[in-house]
């Protein structure tokens, strides 16, 4: 048997033997005891088993148990979220192991929790920064007189890393999508902060170069290397009907000129925003010939490097420049016209990188596209092609 339980049973043992000794000396020499002494000395001697007894089992078992209670209770409250749960040892070695059970499974959990809570708290950053930009980017687009423009961004993950704008300012109206290099919380913010640096200067200056310029001034020395930017932006002058592109190491523009029924591509520069200090002499407008029914595409590299495959394995294709440009010249045209919308090239690019990246997709980036219609007078947007694409039409991915 073990040496607890035979030290524990023999306590009991002694301490319950004085009652045998007591009636022993009372029944030898009870003549000299008056009747309400003995009963004084046997309540005495049971009172001293009693407390004897208690404080064992109080010592051996109820106390570390009521200790057990007292830290899962504390725990439960999460007021040991910074200690180390600890037991101190018993008396009794296998009330030993449970509490040293509890203490790691305790301790356990504990981590558990402190990473779950965490793990809320950057969720709870990160839903916090979505609803930012959210209201940011999707707010109710500037309608442009002489333009029909459908754009939309959809986020490979929870935040874009690439979006759009659209802004007025002096008879201008700028329009430019973007691509922040990395998914993490530094092209969030940096996204956010060029945002609202272009939104102000397009207020000061009227020429995209300048505006650029003016961002990469200020963010350059504030951000770091890898944290690049690239964008594609066009300048509508409503007033003159004229077209200016500018371009900081981004996609392709995309033209469609309707008198020649072909696609077009215009090739953007090489310098990205923050890879060098001055990018005011490199930066330039050029104009585009911009005539009514041509249409222009804006978009990111999401659409031109989409895969047709759940995932790289070396034997996958890119949807690339051709295939885009394809579906441009294949859209269908308004209302048995000669002329196509911007509404019929957005939804046939949808159709075909929806259907090229079939069952099982997974969007590897983010994906912006906008296409933009130099309206003809009859156009009139009330018979034009529908928003909605028919499931019939497409595979999995949709906007």
């Amino acid at each position: 048997m073990n040496k607890f339980y035979i030290f524990f049973q023999l306590s009991i043992f002694l301490t319950l033997s004085l009652n045998i000794v007591l009636y022993i000396i009372l029944w030898s020499r009870f003549n000299i005891f008056e009747i309400e002494v003995v009963y004084i000395i046997i309540f005495s001697t049971v009172l001293v088993e009693y407390t004897i007894i208690l404080f064992l089992v109080k010592k051996f078992f109820f106390g570390p148990i009521l200790k057990l209670e007292y830290t899962i209770k504390k725990f439960l409250v999460w007021s040991l979220k910074n200690q180390e749960i600890i037991f101190q040892e018993s008396p009794n070695p296998h009330l030993n192991y449970i509490l040293l059970f509890f203490s790691k499974t305790l301790n356990t959990l504990k981590s558990i929790k402190s990473e779950f809570m965490h793990g809320k708290e950057i969720k709870w950053e990160v839903e916090l920064g979505k609803e930012i930009q959210w209201k940011m980017l999707t707010k109710k687009l500037i309608e442009v007189p002489s333009l029909d423009i459908i754009v939309k961004s959809k986020p490979a993950g929870e935040i874009w890393w690439d979006s759009y704008d659209i802004m007025h300012e002096w008879d201008n109206y700028y329009i430019y999508v973007w691509d922040a290099t990395g998914h993490g919380v530094g092209a969030w913010f940096i996204m956010i902060m060029v945002n609202a640096l272009i939104s102000w200067f397009t207020k000061v200056y009227q020429k995209w170069s300048s505006i650029l310029a003016k961002t990469n001034e200020i963010l350059k020395p504030r951000v770091k290397a890898n944290l690049l930017m690239s964008l594609l932006l066009v300048r509508w002058d409503e007033q003159e009907k004229r077209l200016y592109m500018t371009w900081a190491g981004h996609e392709y523009l995309m033209i469609y000129k309707h008198k020649q029924k072909k696609c077009f591509k215009v090739k953007s520069w090489w310098v990205a925003l923050w890879m060098i200090k001055d990018v005011s002499k490199l930066l330039k407008e050029q104009e585009i010939k911009f005539e009514p029914n041509d249409i222009i595409v804006l978009y990111s590299d999401g659409i031109t490097e989409a895969i047709n495959k759940p995932s790289k394995d070396g034997s996958q294709e890119m949807f690339g420049e051709e295939r885009l440009m394809k579906c441009i010249e294949k859209a269908p045209f308004y209302e048995k016209q000669s002329y196509k919308t911007s509404r019929s090239v957005f939804n046939n690019i949808t159709i075909e990188l929806s259907n090229f990246m079939w069952y099982k997709h997974v969007q590897l980036d983010d994906i912006t596209l906008a296409t933009i219609h130099y309206k003809a007078e009859v156009f009139d947007e009330a018979n034009d092609f529908p928003k909605e694409i028919n499931e019939d039409f497409i595979a999995e991915w949709n906007w």
